[in-house]
């Protein structure tokens, strides 16, 4: 799963990618270089944890998060002109993506904005991401129009492509339009912004996560609401502090701020659903595993997450679900309490089932 993290400068973008991949970084992309600065970070699993303590695995492999980080809009200037649509660019191939929104007050960091307005901010990158997509439908129909040869295949790309466009010009994003599903899958290879899955992250302080209140607060869910855009609240700076701390006395800190859970899990679960996601299990002594696949995935495919050698001799999967394991506490009790499956290939897979596959090949 790709995310990229997008907003103007002073939000805070380059601290929750450090939070998110355990980096400590100085200056990168969010600091106003040309290049994005990309990382990895680790998705909670609680599952995972309990059925690694059981086994005690040579390996525990948890479920990742590629993360793209750009330099915020407006760091050169404040305008079209400092570069937001080639920052965009660099998260076109990125699976969904993250507004991260200043919420938090701060004469240490210095906003180009005069006011704090989340709203506002989420509404002026949405019109960057319009004015991306606008200028690639502009690019693909010149070259195509270049061309020597206008074939039926380039008119129908030329018809697709203009409704796009008059979509945007209007100020409606891609993802709005009522599209075939021969369609979609036509465009599918832009990328286009507008049409990806997002997420709004808002940057707190610790005196608005206490109070649970920051500037256009209610402003800003109306419009995530309509737009469709889950929004998540943190405190960034603090949970980075927090993170800093030696292992043992990160949970007190959280617990008296109130923080009951991380931020990545946070945000990993809002993804994971946006994106239709689910985790299925493998384990054993040697790996405990969680494993990342689409909502509604059968077990064959499911099997080719592994290897392709499994998917190929597929023969049966043997299921059990987390909960039984989690009360009863050996896969063994499992067994005995009736609570172990066989299922086929056509077997639709659970988030959370633990899975052996057997095959031939």
């Amino acid at each position: 799963m790709k995310i990229g993290l997008i907003g103007l400068s002073q939000t805070g973008k380059t601290s929750l990618f450090d939070l998110l991949t355990g980096k400590d970084s100085s200056a990168h992309a969010g600091g106003g270089k040309n290049t994005p600065n990309i990382g990895t970070g680790i998705v909670p699993d609680e599952r995972v944890d309990f059925l690694s303590a059981l086994y005690n695995p040579k390996k525990t492999t948890y479920a990742r998060i590629e993360l793209t980080d750009v330099a915020g809009f407006g760091a050169s200037g404040g305008s079209r002109s400092s570069g937001a649509t080639k920052f965009l660019n660099d998260v076109r191939p990125c699976d969904a993506l993250v507004h991260v929104l200043r919420a938090f007050e701060s004469d240490a960091v210095v906003s180009d904005m005069e006011t704090i307005d989340p709203a506002r901010d989420l509404e002026s990158v949405e019109m960057e991401m319009m004015f991306a997509d606008l200028e690639m439908i502009e690019r693909r129909i010149g070259r195509i129009n270049a061309g020597k040869k206008i074939t039926k295949e380039h008119a129908d790309e030329i018809s697709l492509l203009q409704r796009c466009y008059s979509e945007l010009e209007n100020g409606r994003s891609i993802k709005e339009m009522a599209l075939s599903e021969s369609e979609r899958i036509a465009i599918r290879g832009y990328s286009f912004l507008t049409l990806k899955p997002r997420l709004a992250v808002v940057n707190m302080d610790e005196s608005q996560w206490g109070s649970k209140d920051y500037p256009q607060r209610e402003a800003l869910h109306s419009l995530c609401s309509t737009l469709g855009i889950p929004v998540i609240e943190l405190c960034v700076a603090t949970e980075l502090e927090i993170n800093r701390l030696p292992e043992d006395d990160r949970q007190l800190f959280m617990d008296d701020l109130g923080i009951g859970e991380s931020g990545i899990s946070v945000l990993a679960k809002a993804a994971y659903k946006l994106l239709g996601l689910i985790s299925f299990l493998t384990v054993g002594t040697d790996e405990v595993r969680a494993w990342t696949i689409e909502e509604g995935t059968a077990a064959r495919p499911a099997a080719g997450k592994i290897h392709t050698d499994i998917e190929r001799g597929f023969i049966r999967a043997e299921v059990v679900k987390y909960a039984a394991i989690n009360e009863l506490g050996t896969m063994a009790k499992v067994k005995e309490s009736g609570l172990f499956r066989l299922e086929g290939k056509e077997y639709i897979v659970a988030d959370g089932d633990i899975i052996n596959f057997r095959f031939n090949v």
